[in-house]
């Protein structure tokens, strides 16, 4: 059998199955035919609920989750490269990173609300928060994994610290910041959602939209809402991936 064939039957499946029982409760309050759903994703630009439509609010979206993820990406890159290249910075920030890196990023919010008020900034710095770690984490990792024959090699030709982490650390170490930046757009997204959900964080965005139409009891648009997260979501956990698998074949990446 097909091997797209095979990945589409559960999915399929899920379908049938929630239409069934769609029809046999007929309640559009705890669960919507597939028929209202469909209707409001192949009409993305229609405005909903006041909040504007799918399309208007998904860009808010994007564009919050890209600058914390942006800045995420221009913070933790270069600070793992140093904590992963010098062992005395490594040591320097090793515990202050240990002890912030398991706290959830909506732990932060209230503090996060006090120092930079409602609005864009708030948003941006709880995607940023959840965006950093991982980055970090895995940047940290793949300059540390640098094989030592390999810098020992440059340095024979005389080669500068400068050369070294341009030449060797970097290169080696790619994978491992593609992975950290691909586990960190999952949850900067996560992040994201969960952010617009909370009173007066951001006014617009899928999970505003989703939020409201809590609100007012709309499962449809609801899962409408939900729908687009999903596959934007793999969208960019595909992007990602391929870049993974067309520019880093010769190393094997986890993650």
């Amino acid at each position: 059998m097909n091997k797209r064939i095979i990945k589409l039957m559960v999915p399929l499946a899920v379908l049938i199955g929630w239409e069934l029982i769609a029809m046999s409760i007929d309640n559009p309050w705890k669960l919507p035919q597939l028929g209202k759903i469909i209707t409001i994703l192949i009409h993305p630009e229609k405005s909903l609920l006041g909040t504007g439509s799918l399309i208007e609010n998904t860009y808010f979206s994007l564009k919050r989750v890209a600058l914390g993820f942006g800045l995420a990406s221009l913070v933790g890159i270069p600070l793992g490269i140093g904590m992963g290249w010098s062992k005395r910075l490594g040591d320097l920030l090793d515990y202050i990173i240990e002890v912030l890196r398991p706290i959830p990023p909506l732990a932060w919010i209230p503090l996060i609300l006090a120092w930079l008020g409602l609005g864009l900034r708030s948003a941006v710095m709880i995607i940023f928060i959840g965006a950093f770690f991982p980055i970090l984490i895995n940047t940290i990792e793949g300059v540390k994994s640098v094989n030592r024959s390999h810098i020992e090699v440059a340095k024979t030709f005389n080669a500068d610290d400068y050369d070294i982490l341009r030449k060797v650390v970097v290169p080696h170490s790619s994978p491992y910041m593609v992975t950290g930046l691909r586990i960190g757009m999952g949850i900067a997204w996560m992040c994201l959602v969960a952010a617009e959900m909370m009173p007066g964080i951001a006014p617009s965005g899928l999970g505003y939209l989703i939020w409201q139409a809590n609100t007012v009891g709309q499962i449809s648009i609801i899962i409408s809402g939900i729908v687009y997260i999903g596959v934007i979501g793999l969208l960019i956990d595909r992007t990602f991936k391929f870049i993974e698998t067309r520019y880093f074949s010769w190393r094997e990446v986890k993650g």
